[in-house]
C-alpha cells in the first residue's frame, strides 16, 4: 500500500476525489473535493440542482467553452426496512447483480455512516436452477449488523430514503501506472476538470473557460441540463470514461487501458458535431498523442443533454477508458489520465472565435454565441 506522502499531486487529487461519496442527489462531499483543488482565480457558483460551475474568465465574453465532468457515483437509496432491521435498497445508476454480492457499503443515515454488506439468500439454499441465475438487486439486502434485536432505526438512525454507496480505497498497483478504485466513473473526469483550470490563466484564452461539476447524470444526465442552461456555452467538451475491453472474454476491438484518449464517434444519447469531433482528432494527431475512437450503442453522457441546450450546443465526448465501471473496483491507467490532460489543452487553444463559429456554418464571428432580441411592437 502507498502512503499519502508518497503520491504526487494528481494521485492525491485522484485519491480523494475517489473515496469522497457521492450518491446522485448527495453530491456535496465531491463538490467540496472539487472546489478545494480550483484555482483560486476561478470563479464559483452553483446551480439549483447543486451543479458546481467554476469560471476562469477569457479576454473576451465568447467563445463559452464548457469542460464538463459528473460529480455522482452509481450508488442505492434505502426503500424499505425489514422488521429484522436488513435494508432493500433501489439502484441509483446501473447496476449488474454479479458485482453487488458481498460488496462492503456505506449507509449514510441521519447519525453519521453506518458500515453494511450486500446479501443474498446462499447458494446452498437454492434450488440448481437459481443458482445459475444472476440474482437482481431487488432480491438482495443490506446487513448493517442486524442480531438479537438491535434497532437500526433508532440506534443508528436510518430511514427510507438514505443513500448507499461502495466503500472501497483508493490504490496504486503493482504496475504503478495503475490505480485501483471505485468512482472513476467520473472522478477521474472530475480530477482532469481541476487541472485543466489550475493550468489555464485568467484571460489567456479568447473567452471564459467553464469547469462544470454536474449532479444525477447516473439517474439520467439531469445536472447536464440545468448547468448547461445556466452557462450557455458555445462549444462543450464532455469528460467520461471509456469502456475498456481489454479484457479476456471480449473479442471487440476498441478502448484499452494505455491506449491514450477515448474519443467518441457516437453513443445512445449523442452523434456529436462533426467539425468538432474532427478537430479533436486532428489536434491529437498533430500533437502527437495517443488515442482511438469509441462507440457505445448503450449508454450515454451528459453531452447527452448538453448539446440540446437552448438553440444547441457543438459538443463532444471523450476521456480515458477503465476497466470494471459500475463496480466497487475500476482500473485506470496514468498515461491516458496525462493524455487526456494534454489533449484538452492543445483543443482550447484552437477554439477562437471563428473556430468555433464555424462549428455551426456561422461565418459572422459577431454571431457566435449572440442573443437574440425579440422585437417590439411600436405603440398605437
Amino acid at each position: 500500500m502507498t502512503g499519502e506522502d508518497e503520491l504526487d499531486k494528481t494521485e492525491l487529487m485522484l485519491k480523494e476525489l475517489t473515496e469522497a461519496h457521492g450518491a446522485p442527489g448527495d453530491e456535496s462531499a465531491v463538490r467540496a473535493v472539487m472546489d478545494a483543488h480550483l484555482p483560486g482565480y476561478a470563479q464559483r457558483t452553483t446551480d439549483k440542482l447543486g451543479s458546481l460551475i467554476a469560471t476562469v474568465p477569457g479576454r473576451g465574453e465568447r467563445p463559452r467553452v464548457l469542460v464538463g465532468a459528473h460529480m455522482d457515483e452509481v450508488a442505492w437509496v434505502v426503500r424499505e426496512i425489514t422488521k429484522d432491521g436488513y435494508l432493500k435498497v433501489f439502484p441509483l445508476g446501473g447496476w449488474w447483480g454479479h458485482v453487488m454480492l458481498a460488496q462492503r457499503v456505506i449507509v449514510h443515515g441521519s447519525k453519521g455512516p453506518v458500515l453494511g454488506v450486500v446479501g443474498s439468500v446462499p447458494p446452498h439454499l437454492l434450488p440448481e436452477d437459481a443458482r445459475k441465475k444472476v440474482v437482481e438487486p431487488k432480491d438482495m439486502y443490506i446487513d448493517v449488523g442486524v442480531a438479537d434485536g438491535f434497532n437500526v432505526k433508532k440506534t443508528l438512525g436510518l430511514r427510507n430514503g438514505h443513500y448507499v454507496t461502495p466503500d472501497s480505497d483508493f490504490q496504486i498497483m503493482s504496475n504503478p501506472k495503475l490505480y485501483l478504485a471505485k468512482a472513476f466513473d467520473n472522478r477521474v473526469a472530475c480530477a482532469l476538470v481541476c487541472d485543466l483550470l489550475q493550468a489555464v490563466r485568467p484571460k489567456t484564452l479568447p473567452g471564459p473557460l467553464i469547469g462544470i461539476g454536474s449532479v444525477q447524470e447516473e439517474v439520467g444526465l439531469r445536472g447536464a441540463g440545468t448547468s448547461a442552461w445556466a452557462v450557455d456555452p458555445d462549444v462543450a467538451l464532455i469528460l467520461d470514461v471509456g469502456i475498456a475491453r481489454d479484457t479476456p472474454g471480449i473479442d471487440a476491438p476498441g478502448e484499452k487501458l494505455g491506449g491514450g484518449v477515448a474519443i467518441d464517434v457516437f453513443d445512445a444519447g449523442m452523434i456529436p458535431n462533426n467539425a468538432l469531433l474532427q478537430l479533436v482528432i486532428d489536434t491529437a494527431e498533430k500533437s502527437k498523442i495517443k488515442y482511438h475512437l469509441s462507440s457505445m450503442d448503450r449508454g450515454a453522457t451528459d453531452a447527452g443533454r448538453v448539446h440540446m441546450s437552448r438553440s444547441g450546443v457543438p459538443s463532444v465526448s471523450l476521456g480515458p477508458a477503465a476497466r470494471y465501471i459500475h463496480s466497487h473496483n475500476s482500473i485506470l491507467h496514468r498515461g491516458d489520465y496525462d493524455a487526456t490532460l494534454k489533449l484538452l489543452l492543445a483543443v482550447l487553444k484552437r477554439l477562437d472565435l471563428s473556430t468555433v463559429g464555424s462549428l455551426t456554418g456561422q461565418k459572422s464571428k459577431a454571431n457566435v454565441g449572440a442573443k437574440t432580441t425579440p422585437r417590439r411592437r411600436p405603440q398605437r
